[in-house]
């Protein structure tokens, strides 16, 4: 019993919670709550850039993009014909302007600012929160200090150079995957994410 009350209860274990009988998770006091994981874009410039984010935010499972700045929806509207990038797994996620991402930030989430900054933690040593709120600078610029000094964390990924904005977002969000408990794949889900033409099979 001690054991199922000190359990840390994430997105993981739902299934497995859901199977107990209601009086015993009232009694041991567990709480099934979800991850909340938001993308903050800083004034982005690219439309591809958002619609791509867009889609890898489906893919991670992540909650909301908000962004700031007017660049985008005009950006927009100057090439209403430009393709879809964020393809049907990235439809449900909600994509938001807002005027201060600091501001929108919800209480329980932890800031984490992912910026080339002096002191800044590589990404491989970092520890992400389990509520989280990633905010990405313009393609073409940096975020302001007192963005940086707002943070509870500050990560860089450690390449020798600047990656592309979409990019960046992927790798961020692949290893908040690779570290976290849900990381375990099977075939089922490969089924599931796999394109419907792909039928391709490892030789056991």
């Amino acid at each position: 019993m001690s054991y199922t009350k000190n359990l840390a209860v994430n997105s993981c274990y739902k299934e497995k919670i859901a199977e107990l009988p209601e009086i015993i998770m009232v009694l041991v006091g567990i709480t099934m709550q979800k991850d909340d994981v938001y993308i903050g874009l800083i004034n982005p410039k690219s439309p591809y850039n958002v619609s791509s984010i867009m889609r890898t935010a489906g893919n991670f499972r992540v909650d909301s993009i908000l962004y700031t700045g007017k660049r985008y929806p005009r950006a927009l509207m100057r090439n209403p014909g430009l393709p879809d990038m964020h393809r049907k797994v990235g439809q449900a996620i909600t994509l938001a302007e807002v005027d201060s991402l600091l501001d929108a930030a919800a209480p329980n989430m932890k800031l984490v600012c992912v910026e080339f900054a002096e002191n800044a933690i590589a990404l491989p040593e970092f520890e992400h929160p389990d509520n989280a709120f990633y905010i990405f600078g313009p393609e073409d610029g940096t975020m302001s200090q007192d963005i940086i000094d707002k943070a509870d964390s500050v990560v860089y990924v450690p390449t020798i150079n600047s990656m592309n904005l979409a990019a960046t977002v992927n790798v961020v969000l692949y290893d908040r995957l690779a570290k976290s408990s849900c990381r375990s794949g099977s075939n089922e889900l490969i089924q599931q994410s796999r394109d419907i033409n792909n039928s391709l099979k490892v030789k056991a």
